[in-house]
């Protein structure tokens, strides 16, 4: 979990990440999803990132499958083709 063969390189952590939210319409006190016991990796309800994104633009007031830009001829979204708004976060 360390980058570098001796040892001496950064902790890398790429597959969970905590965050705390709070105001805006998020749910007081709420723990959504677990990591193991190094915080490597997702356990429980896990929420991709595309999900976050989703959630903070609907408490935005943006529906984010419209919200899209358009670069080399393709439609691009901040939540790509996936994300849901993640209603276990709303209050």
């Amino acid at each position: 979990m360390v980058q570098g063969g001796n040892g001496d390189g950064r902790d890398h952590h790429p597959n969970a990440f905590t965050m705390w939210l709070a105001g805006g319409g998020f749910k007081q006190g709420a723990v959504v999803g677990r990591s193991d016991d190094f915080g490597f990796n997702v356990v429980e309800q896990p929420v991709h990132v595309h999900d976050l994104h989703a959630t903070l633009l609907h408490l935005l007031g943006f529906d984010h499958t419209k919200l899209t830009y358009r670069f080399q001829g393709r439609d691009f979204r901040l939540t790509d083709v996936a994300g849901r708004v993640a209603t276990e976060l709303l209050a």
